[in-house]
């Protein structure tokens, strides 16, 4: 049941039982890359589009969930995912070499979370078992529809953000041993700030992260400084830095941290951090799935973030409504 906070608490406590990420060249220098599953050293092979390219790290990443979750790809129930291209087209490619039903989200860049979420309710209603969920995103094949082909060479603003190449997926299922949980889960809103630069997504999605949040804290009757960390998926450096001035709680410089921040470091190459529907996704489903199974962290909130823009809006002067989801995960071990 969904209170009024928008908050639904998981009466089964779904479990995350395994997860794969596979990311592209540019992600081999970040600091999580010992966390990756695998590394590409091209975009794309050759003879093959971006887009094809982008459809079979969907298809990797789902692999090794899989593979690392010890169970064959006929047993998957449904497979949920995104990613940011007209139609979902590389997630309904992937799909159509999956062969699992399917269902297609776009939260934009908070796509993972809103299909870890559907999937958490499909696992309540006792109708499936196991769920592969997550999304993606590609670099050059992102620029070339939101913004130009990386042939033109365009500049880029401080605040702008480097769209990951990346895909990650979780398998969820009811009752995995040994394996984080996930037992509440926020709805996000859609929240316009009237912010109408596309090279600073950050800020424009700030005030949907703090909505999400809030809301779950409340609806959780939770404090920010009962979790280990609260991260959210792609502000960036500057995102992160609206958000942590919007609360008040003496915790949130500490707590609050972002994918996007963190993804590339301290480079600067990457202006304002990493962005995309892959950002959250990879970070998500690596670093902080390792460090809840290590036992680093205990209780962490894990909240999307998704600019809901498109080349055809901006053009029409449009401002960017934005959304975030969220998931709270623990570790809890089962016999």
């Amino acid at each position: 049941m969904v209170n009024t906070a928008g908050t639904i608490q998981f009466k089964e406590y779904p479990s995350i039982a395994s997860t794969g990420v596979i990311v592209g060249p540019m992600e081999k220098e970040s600091p999580f890359a010992d966390s990756f599953d695998e590394v590409c050293l091209l975009e794309n092979e050759k003879d093959e589009s971006f887009e094809q390219a982008n459809s079979r790290f969907i298809e990797k990443a789902c692999a090794i969930a899989v593979s690392k979750g010890h169970e064959q790809m006929e047993n998957m129930d449904v497979f949920i995912g995104g990613d940011l291209i007209n139609q979902l087209s590389p997630t309904n490619f992937a799909a159509r070499q999956l062969a699992i039903p399917f269902l297609g989200v776009f939260s934009a860049c908070a796509s993972s979370v809103e299909s870890v979420i559907l999937g958490c309710l499909l696992l309540e209603t006792g109708n499936a078992k196991s769920i592969l969920a997550g999304a993606s995103s590609h670099h050059p094949s992102v620029e070339r529809q939101f913004r130009y082909p990386l042939e033109y060479g365009s500049q880029k603003p401080g605040t702008a953000q480097w769209t990951v190449t990346a895909a990650g997926f979780a398998l969820l299922q009811k009752q995995a041993k040994n394996a984080p949980i996930i037992t509440h889960a926020t709805i996000g809103r859609v929240v316009d700030g009237g912010q109408t630069n596309p090279l600073h997504m950050g800020a424009a999605m700030a005030s949907a992260a703090r909505d999400t949040i809030e809301r779950h804290l409340m609806g959780t009757n939770s404090r920010m400084a009962d979790y280990d960390v609260i991260m959210t998926g792609d502000l960036g450096k500057i995102g992160l830095s609206i958000l942590k001035e919007m609360f008040q709680d003496e915790n949130s410089g500490i707590i609050l941290q972002d994918a996007g921040a963190q993804l590339y470091g301290e480079n600067t190459f990457f202006n304002a951090g990493a962005s995309g529907a892959g950002c959250s996704a990879a970070v998500f489903f690596s670093h902080i799935y390792n460090q809840l199974k290590n036992g680093a962290y205990k209780r962490v909130l894990l909240v999307a973030t998704g600019a809901l823009l498109s080349p055809l809006t901006f053009q029409q002067g449009e401002t960017i409504p934005c959304i975030a989801h969220a998931i709270e995960c623990r570790m809890e071990e089962r016999g």
